[in-house]
């Protein structure tokens, strides 16, 4: 544990790093053009070359050494940062080399990530998967709990040249971390024969495919990000019908910290059996959150719910990354998590380009003055502005519930905790 925890911490810095320099680029970008466009292209480029690439990732980190792929991604990054840098230094006032940045750091970040998660399972053994993963969620949370914080106190008294820097700096204690536990550990030589990406993208497809329980997993996890996507899309225009934006930063922080917290429990608690049984648990209780979320306009009810559904989404993200990793094996994971990353992401994607047009085009104006379901729903819920993105609230927290029963009663995923990837592999 103490050669994971040392990777851990350089991980957690560059978090708050990346987190810190994403959103001093949304505030810049914003106020140089003026366009919640423009900001959403640069989240898009900032999120749709990890999910592309994260099979090539995959492929490497099995291919090759796993620490090195690391240092390679985190100082390769630097690049993007740099053409960054220098374009705000130079004050060209375009945003395209903003996008050429963002774009070369995510290529870059797309190596580092298949290799850090099957790095798990090459320093720890199988009893510290669930206390690993609480911690690995608690260094991703930091983006968004301790970031914000930070940049916006950094951004009060300087600029986003500051924040790049510092961005930049998180590089040399990360690499210096990777490379201190790389010297201290066996490293298997890489593989000699000639790289073939189509095989080895099929042999990780394969390695996902061939289990019935991964393959459920994969397919639950991918419509559970789609319901998260809704949430973080809709939850804006909802909350700002009925109040402020103040009121809107608060709460996100809120939930968050709900984030944190089941993080922080799974860390110490390290959870040591029945995965499937807390998945389903704890998918059936966020969707009951979500559900509740659509309702009311109460704003402490809404932060309650919604703290209470993201508290929920680290056991569900634990469960299910212990369950993979004991499934694969090791010399597979690089390409599983690559592989799983693309599929369970496009969830995401599908859901940022879905949830607008159903919110605009067919769920507001039910619930409007006049709408079909203003005399029967509308009396539960209300009616006007953002009611109809709370009854889509409602229904995408229904279909999350009924995905965990599915899900639960399925004989391959009951025995999914029975059959460890040993005996997988005997068989």
């Amino acid at each position: 544990m103490k050669k994971f925890m040392t990777i851990w911490v350089g991980e957690f810095i560059s978090s708050i790093g990346s987190g810190m320099t994403a959103f001093a680029v949304a505030i810049y970008v914003y106020q140089m053009t003026a366009s919640v466009t423009m900001v959403s292209i640069i989240a898009l480029l900032a999120f749709l070359p990890m999910i592309l690439l994260s099979p090539v990732g995959g492929i490497l980190a099995d291919r090759y050494d796993r620490r090195l792929m690391m240092i390679l991604g985190d100082s390769l990054s630097v690049i993007g940062l740099l053409v960054i840098f220098f374009s705000i230094q130079t004050g060209t006032g375009k945003v395209l080399p903003i996008c050429i940045g963002v774009a070369i750091s995510s290529v870059f970040v797309s190596l580092l990530e298949p290799a850090y998660r099957a790095t798990v399972t090459d320093l720890l053994s199988e009893d510290e998967y669930a206390r690993a993963s609480g911690l690995v969620q608690i260094a991703a949370n930091s983006k968004y709990l301790i970031s914000p914080f930070l940049a916006g106190l950094i951004l009060s008294v300087t600029d986003i040249r500051t924040i790049l820097i510092l961005d930049m700096a998180t590089v040399f204690v990360t690499v210096f971390t990777i490379s201190l536990v790389r010297k201290n550990i066996h490293i298997s030589k890489p593989r000699t024969d000639s790289p073939n990406f189509f095989r080895e993208f099929k042999e990780g497809l394969r390695g996902i495919t061939s289990d019935k329980g991964v393959r459920s997993l994969v397919v639950l996890m991918a419509f559970m990000c789609f319901f998260i996507g809704f949430i973080q899309t809709l939850m804006t225009p909802m909350i700002l019908s009925f109040a402020d934006e103040k009121t809107l930063g608060i709460m996100e922080s809120l939930s968050a910290v709900g984030m944190l917290i089941g993080s922080v429990v799974i860390g110490v608690l390290n959870i040591k059996k029945g995965y499937s049984k807390i998945l389903t648990i704890s998918l059936i209780v966020a969707g009951v959150f979500m559900a509740l979320t659509g309702t009311t306009t109460t704003i402490w009810l809404i932060v309650a719910f919604c703290m209470m559904f993201f508290t929920a989404l680290p056991f569900v993200n634990t469960c299910a990354d212990v369950l993979v990793r004991t499934r694969i094996p090791n010399a597979m994971q690089g390409r599983a998590w690559g592989l799983i990353s693309l599929l369970t992401q496009i969830g995401f994607v599908a859901a940022y380009a879905l949830c607008g047009v159903l919110a605009d085009y067919v769920f507001e104006p039910m619930l409007i003055e006049g709408g079909i379901l203003t005399e029967s729903v509308g009396k539960v819920i209300g009616i006007g502005e953002g009611r109809g993105i709370g009854l889509m609230l409602i229904v995408a927290g229904i279909v999350m519930v009924a995905f965990a029963f599915i899900f639960g009663f399925r004989k391959d995923s009951r025995e999914m905790d029975r059959r460890g990837v040993h005996e997988m592999v005997n068989n």
